[in-house]
């Protein structure tokens, strides 16, 4: 087994830059989080909403100093948002619908820039040992902001080959790269943006016109990234499932990615409501059928103790069976508990539509054949 981490690819994802001195005034109008906690050494999640709270886009937003001299909260107003590359130019375009007297530009740049992953594999292999029902250890800390460092005293650095033997690449060392979710560093005019404990794992990005940050180093496949992700219970909106689900039903609240002390931004109301007045029914959770399938996100079904659901991500594993994210109701004392504790009691999805219309496949999608499924505990807990 080697120790260099690995380098992935993340070209399906775009970049929104938002420049301007209003650009902070701006987004805390637009977005679900308190974007004045962004600053040099931390980046945010936040959800673009419409005015029904129903999630348009999630966005990672990173500060951005092309001279990498700025600190303190938000200073330059250059912000960088990362996004799904089929939604960067519609989140740009509804954003630029907004701006009307502030002094901000908003554009979608995801051509000038390159969006990489890195994955500390070795830490990777180790939490696999115990993985069993996924295949994959939980890549828990999505929803901590005082993640425990990950990466400490590992003395390889970034990009190393594994075979060569040869002289180290460019790059940080692990241990010099943040320990703690959500917060970034800027080295070798890339930034570096903690995303993952579990093993540990950072989002790089860097001008694509600019040398690339990590060379010579092993290379990672994309459905590992995925995997990842939905191991750790984060989310994505894609083209399929934008303005399908309200925040809290992709645990945007757990993840701290709304700000409930914060001003006034488009969906508060439906979004605020839902949490001061009422429990929240339909959550995303977390699944690994027992055969071999193929789900999609947006693709619908039903549990076998009737709930709906409606998939968020999913990722097909090296045997074949499917590891996916999807909001369905939570149990209740009236349903089967051993369903939705992460039990081996198999959880029987039918692929056919229900009646609801927000849990109709979305057109073109993939129907899924009938799947076997155990449902997995998420790495956080959800709101009884």
């Amino acid at each position: 087994m080697h120790n260099a981490p690995e380098v992935i690819t993340l070209d399906d994802l775009g970049i929104v830059r938002v420049r301007g001195v209003d650009a902070v005034r701006f987004l805390q109008g637009q977005l679900s989080n308190d974007v004045a906690r962004l600053g040099a050494e931390n980046s945010i999640l936040a959800g673009y909403h419409n005015p029904q709270g129903r999630t348009i886009a999630l966005l990672r937003l990173v500060q951005w100093d092309a001279d990498g001299a700025a600190s303190g909260p938000a200073a330059p107003g250059d912000i960088l948002a990362v996004v799904p590359r089929e939604l960067a130019g519609v989140v740009a375009s509804r954003l630029g619908k907004f701006v009307l007297r502030a002094k901000v530009k908003v554009a979608d740049e995801s051509a000038g820039w390159r969006v990489s992953g890195l994955v500390d594999v070795a830490a990777e292999a180790v939490a696999r040992g115990g993985a069993n029902t996924g295949g994959t250890a939980d890549a828990g800390g999505g929803a901590n902001t005082g993640g425990t460092a990950g990466a400490g005293g590992l003395a390889n650095t970034v990009g190393t080959a594994d075979t060569s033997g040869g002289a180290s690449a460019r790059g940080p060392a692990l241990s010099e790269l943040p320990s703690v979710v959500g917060a970034q560093t800027r080295s070798g005019g890339a930034v570096f943006v903690r995303v993952g404990d579990d093993p540990p794992r950072w989002l790089v990005i860097s001008p694509a016109d600019a040398p690339a940050p990590l060379t010579g180093h092993a290379v990672g496949d994309r459905q590992t990234w995925l995997r990842l992700d939905i191991a750790a219970g984060l989310p994505q909106v894609y083209a399929a499932t934008s303005e399908e689900f309200v925040a809290q039903m992709l645990n945007l609240d757990v993840l701290n990615a709304i700000a409930f002390d914060k001003g006034c931004y488009t969906g508060q109301e439906v979004i605020a409501r839902a949490h001061y007045r009422g429990r929240v029914k339909r959550r995303m959770q977390r699944f690994v059928s027992r055969d071999t399938c193929h789900l999609a996100p947006a693709d619908s079904g039903q549990l076998a103790d009737g709930r709906s659901f409606k998939v968020v991500l999913a990722t097909q594993l090296a045997d074949g069976r499917c590891d996916f994210l999807a909001v369905a109701p939570l149990v209740s004392a009236g349903h089967d508990g051993a369903a939705a504790t992460g039990s081996a009691a198999p959880v029987v999805a039918d692929p056919a539509p229900t009646a609801a219309p927000t849990m109709a496949p979305a057109a073109g999608a993939p129907v899924a054949a009938t799947v076997a499924a155990d449902q997995v505990p998420l790495p956080y807990s959800l709101p009884d």
